[in-house]
């Protein structure tokens, strides 16, 4: 027997372009033998399912199914494709959570945890071999001390919102008169911001996944990028930045970095696919935690397709091996 999917995508921040050609990335992919999906837009106007043949179909958030000529389709799953709110912050995790129906991210704790890069990095920091910048979080209405803060950091600072997606409002602070105004651009963004110590390193980002039972690690992805790091621009635009997959790194590198991002998906008790990006310090290195991404892009130039396939698996098996574990329950 088949089974019915809902594909969710859009969402109600900026990071909904990202989502609607993720989602477009996973149904032509995804196994049709296998599974009846129904994409469905989420935005500030509703939730809708638009079949290409007739006029939008909204859903009835009650037990989240569709009436289709008098006929009622539930799901028993939920592909969830939403960068940013309400799909990666633990929003739609709680509600499907209250209606049985299993989706295949993380859940609705750990999802809203890892949206604050500044608590995150406190949950992870203890495990063996993950070292973490130096960092202050401030947030917009407590009080905070610009000047002792820059006495407490070595410069260059980053400065970055707390809980933003895809690098927006981020700046690099090479002068310490400048970070006033960085730290306004940031709080444009969130009410929470993060100024972290600059780490020297190569930059690198991995994708790691539960399926039948265990934790796998796919090859990683080194980033160089042209700009100056790797920010909103240099993520969406072509041939700003050099992607190599698999990232060059030492057997000893690939052995302690799969070690450490496997402890961080069960200390952070990840389900699904995410993706976590770190550093290698230049001169020593050591592993450094930038940040974790529990709906990763799945668009045609993401790091998680560039991964699945250098690994050597099809997307439409990837994508059937999220869906069975899923479902398994």
């Amino acid at each position: 027997m088949k089974k019915t999917i809902a594909l969710l995508t859009g969402g109600t921040t900026g990071e909904w372009v990202v989502s609607v050609k993720s989602a477009a990335t996973i149904a032509h992919n995804i196994d049709a033998d296998l599974y009846d999906v129904y994409k469905i837009m989420l935005n500030d106007k509703g939730w809708f399912y638009e079949p290409a043949d007739s006029v939008k179909i909204e859903v009835d958030k009650n037990d989240f199914s569709l009436n289709i000529d008098g006929r009622k389709i539930k799901f028993d799953g939920v592909f969830i494709a939403i960068h940013g709110s309400p799909g990666e912050d633990g929003k739609l995790q709680g509600y499907f959570d209250m209606l049985n129906i299993p989706y295949t991210t993380c859940d609705a704790l750990t999802s809203s945890i890892t949206m604050n890069k500044g608590y995150t990095k406190a949950i992870v920091n203890g495990i063996d071999d993950l070292n973490v910048a130096k960092s202050v979080q401030i947030f917009k209405n407590g009080s905070y001390n610009i000047n002792q803060i820059k006495q407490d950091l070595k410069l260059p600072f980053f400065v970055k919102p707390n809980s933003g997606g895809s690098s927006i409002g981020m700046s690099k602070v090479k002068h310490a008169d400048d970070l006033d105004e960085a730290v306004n651009k940031a709080f444009k963004e969130d009410t929470q911001v993060l100024i972290e110590e600059f780490v020297s390193g190569r930059e690198f980002s991995i994708g790691v996944f539960g399926a039948e039972g265990k934790v796998i690690v796919l090859p990683t992805t080194e980033v160089i990028p042209a700009n100056e790091f790797f920010d909103f621009e240099a993520k969406y635009t072509p041939g700003a930045t050099e992607e190599i997959t698999p990232g060059r790194m030492s057997d000893e590198e690939v052995i302690r970095v799969n070690r450490i991002v496997t402890d961080v998906y069960k200390k952070l008790n990840c389900r699904g696919v995410v993706r976590i990006d770190y550093f290698l310090e230049h001169e020593t290195s050591n592993f450094y935690f930038i940040e974790i991404n529990t709906i990763p892009g799945q668009t045609a130039t993401s790091f998680i397709p560039q991964q699945v396939a250098a690994m050597g698996i099809s997307l439409k098996e990837f994508y059937t091996r999220l869906m069975k574990e899923t479902l398994k329950g």
